[in-house]
């Protein structure tokens, strides 16, 4: 019983999604050690925050989805953990509060270990760590999620880009620069395209269910327009800050799941069995994850 439970919870987790959720602090960690000025301490705490955060995300859009009803056997992905029987409502809602109070804790644990005695900087991640749980629950939960009216894209730029990257790279330097949110946006843009895939493959259950995802606001075919912008501005932004940090040629290694990621997209763009594509959502997390990850690693070698 109890190995079956954990397996529910493993399930409700969605653990595939954790590895671009940590993209974000990889990438800013990196660009502060790159500089020289790095703290484990604030990597580890700021990692666990992050997973913590997503997790959260995971668990609250499972519950908004089987208490608005989106979620019924029409739905092309993997089973949400509800609606395959294996959790309760009002387990999912303990288990939400729970993980919501975790990312508390482990947020206020990182801004004690980063920013010390700063109560302006308290204040402003205090607040930015609230809009964050905030937009964890309400993506899917509450009156009017946002999810359902099509602002998920940008809130997924904001929380995998911006203020991920940029964030923890401030927790690191104290400081931010036009260079950092050059890579903060690239990889904003490429959490964004892997959740458009993903509002792709649920089009027609979506667009049925009154759920009004910028894909279904956009139509198919434009969806599939936009999808090919995300990733072709991202991968330029990539390119433009290693071409602008000329010392910073090993960081051309992310070419190599870039090139990958290219043909992925044209499988993107041409399928037209909804079916298909969560394979390729799964592709294009993991090449993300590792464009991020090689470029982080590539940065740190530098001449």
């Amino acid at each position: 019983m109890l190995n079956i439970t954990l397996k529910s919870w493993l399930h409700a987790a969605r653990l595939r999604t954790l590895p671009l959720a940590s993209a974000s602090i990889i990438l800013g960690s990196a660009l502060a050690y790159s500089e020289g000025i790095f703290a484990w301490p604030v990597l580890l705490l700021a990692l666990l925050t992050a997973l913590l955060l997503q997790i959260l995300s995971n668990l609250a859009n499972d519950y908004g989805d089987a208490v608005s009803g989106v979620d019924d056997d029409t739905r092309v992905g993997p089973a949400r953990a509800i609606q395959a029987g294996l959790l309760t409502k009002q387990q999912m809602f303990r288990a939400i509060t729970l993980v919501a109070l975790l990312a508390v804790l482990s947020g206020i644990a990182l801004l004690a270990v980063s920013l010390g005695s700063n109560p302006q900087a308290w204040l402003g991640f205090i607040a930015l760590g609230g809009l964050s749980i905030v937009a964890a629950m309400a993506y899917t939960m509450g009156s009017r999620p946002y999810g359902y009216r099509g602002f998920g894209d940008i809130s997924v730029f904001l929380f995998f880009g911006l203020l991920g990257v940029m964030g923890s790279y401030y927790l690191h330097t104290q400081s931010l620069s036009w260079p950092v949110m050059m890579i903060a946006a690239a990889n904003g843009l490429l959490a964004t395209a892997v959740l458009n895939i993903n509002n792709l493959r649920d089009f027609s259950p979506d667009k049925a269910a009154g759920k009004l995802t910028l894909a279904v606001r956009l139509g198919e075919r434009n969806a599939r327009r936009y999808h090919l912008v995300l990733v072709a501005l991202a991968l330029l932004l990539f390119a433009s800050f290693i071409i602008w940090q000329s010392s910073a040629n090993f960081a051309w290694l992310c070419l190599l799941p870039a090139l990958v990621l290219m043909k992925v997209t044209k499988t993107v763009m041409l399928a037209r069995q909804h079916q298909l594509l969560d394979k390729q959502l799964q592709l294009t997390a993991k090449l993300s994850f590792f464009i991020a990850l090689l470029f982080s690693l590539g940065l740190q070698f530098q001449y």
